[in-house]
């Protein structure tokens, strides 16, 4: 037995612990910060909503808004992070959003002249819509990136793991950050001649810029860039990367940027992302609020911030059991299905329970612990068929047009909230609608996973 074509179960599987261990904690970091700047909006709009005058169909639009941003870069970023490497855009990304999150502090101050009543906006609705905007902007492509990213270094039948605990950052990120959040809202206001939600801003914006400056120093591009592998161990990751390839070859690969777009099961791909993201952000960018009307008093964030760790850590502990389940069994089509039925089953909920506080909470643990399975089941089919460029470019369009449903879900809530005193419940019965969608069109495509390829 050779030593790339032959290496035992021990030194294969302390290899990939060891490249786990070296990578997922930086990513993981960031994508916690990320997913920190990108929803304490919802905690923000407690104290913002008030103060600016924000209807719910303002906030709704503004929440959402960031994706359209999101659409259009998403794309060109990932196909410039295979040119430039994953360091260095990485890096790019974190800082540029860090400090475009700080910047809405001023979401109040800045005056637009004539601009804002042209768009029949305020100078702080005007204000605000332009820096979520700009937020997606900055942020596209970092979590396709990432995706492309693990693929360079885990084969797939260890990836939904690594997604797992590199996605686990977004319930993490909302298990810590939501009673700090919440604490950072009540207990700073006026400090400084600030408000809350000012605060709350410009403190967690840093924690992206002081991560983006350590991938600029840490960050390694592949398996050959990182000093800290043996050569047997690259050997080892460039065998099973190559064996792997085999099987995305059985499954019609694809490796060119045409060649992805005339796969049909990309777009299948891409609206089954759409369904699951309307029915996540929906819930993600109301949740502060929707956990407020239980019956917690309006000005006490912090135990909104407490109430709203529950749903997020079943969905913790939720994704890495799925995870570790179906890379054990090596399915991934009925898992991303069944999780996705399990949103369904939490947002239908959502539409009746009203604001019972033990029930609401059941229903948004169930509706969150249905899109961690989901996600980071889903997140392993792209690879199973495209390489390459086309892996590049075909993750990221699933990532950007699929989370154009973060525009639609907030949105959604928000005009039907305004138009009907409050109530939400036609609104979750859409969403419920979208996650059914989302498991059938997911049951009925093909050749998206390498245990098919085996068969």
């Amino acid at each position: 037995m050779t030593k790339t074509t032959g290496q035992s179960t021990d030194f294969e599987s302390a290899t990939f612990a060891k490249i786990g261990a070296r990578l997922i904690p930086l990513l993981f970091a960031g994508y916690v910060v990320a997913f920190l700047d990108r929803v304490n909006v919802g905690f923000a709009k407690l104290e913002m909503a008030s103060a600016l005058h924000f209807s719910d169909t303002v906030y709704g639009f503004g929440a959402g808004i960031f994706f359209i941003g999101y659409f259009l870069f998403e794309l060109p970023s990932n196909l410039i992070l295979s040119r430039v490497g994953a360091r260095l855009w990485m890096a790019r990304i974190m800082i540029t959003w860090g400090l475009i999150s700080a910047a809405f502090l001023f979401t109040g101050t800045v005056r637009w002249g004539g601009l804002a009543e042209t768009f029949g906006c305020t100078d702080a609705e005007f204000t605000f819509y332009v820096l979520r905007f700009l937020l997606g902007l900055a942020e596209a492509g970092f979590f396709p990136g990432i995706i492309l990213y693990l693929a360079f270094w885990f084969p797939s039948e260890r990836r939904a793991h690594m997604i797992a605990l590199f996605m686990s950052a977004i319930a993490v990120s909302n298990i810590v950050g939501s009673p700090i959040s919440g604490a950072i809202l009540q207990f700073t206001d006026g400090a400084l001649a600030l408000r809350g939600w000012q605060w709350l801003f410009i403190i967690e914006a840093m924690p992206s810029i002081v991560v983006g400056l350590i991938m600029l120093a840490e960050l390694p591009d592949s398996p050959t860039c990182a000093r800290w592998l043996s050569s047997d161990e690259r050997r080892l990751v460039e065998h099973k990367l190559a064996a792997d390839d085999l099987t995305i070859r059985a499954l019609a690969h694809r490796e060119t940027l045409f060649g992805a777009f005339k796969d049909y099961r990309l777009w299948l791909l891409t609206l089954i992302q759409f369904c699951g993201v309307v029915c996540f952000y929906g819930v993600n960018f109301w949740l502060p609020t929707l956990v407020q009307e239980v019956g917690i008093a309006k000005s006490d964030y912090f135990k909104v911030g407490l109430l709203s760790m529950i749903p997020w850590s079943a969905m913790a502990i939720a994704q890495i059991v799925w995870a570790r389940h179906s890379d054990k069994t090596g399915e991934r089509r009925w898992h991303c299905a069944a999780a996705l039925l399990m949103m369904m089953l939490g947002l239908s909920m959502l539409a009746f329970v009203g604001h019972e506080p033990v029930l609401s909470l059941l229903a948004l643990s169930l509706t969150l612990i249905g899109f961690g399975s989901w996600t980071v089941t889903f997140w392993t089919l792209p690879t199973a068929f495209l390489s390459g460029t086309a892996a590049a470019a075909g993750i990221a369009w699933i990532n950007s047009v699929g989370n154009l449903g973060g525009q639609v879900g907030p949105d959604l809530i928000g005009r039907i909230r305004e138009a009907s005193g409050g109530d939400a419940k036609a609104a979750f019965l859409a969403l419920s609608a979208s996650a059914l969608i989302g498991a059938v069109v997911t049951l009925l495509t093909p050749g998206i996973q390498a245990k098919d390829a085996a068969s």
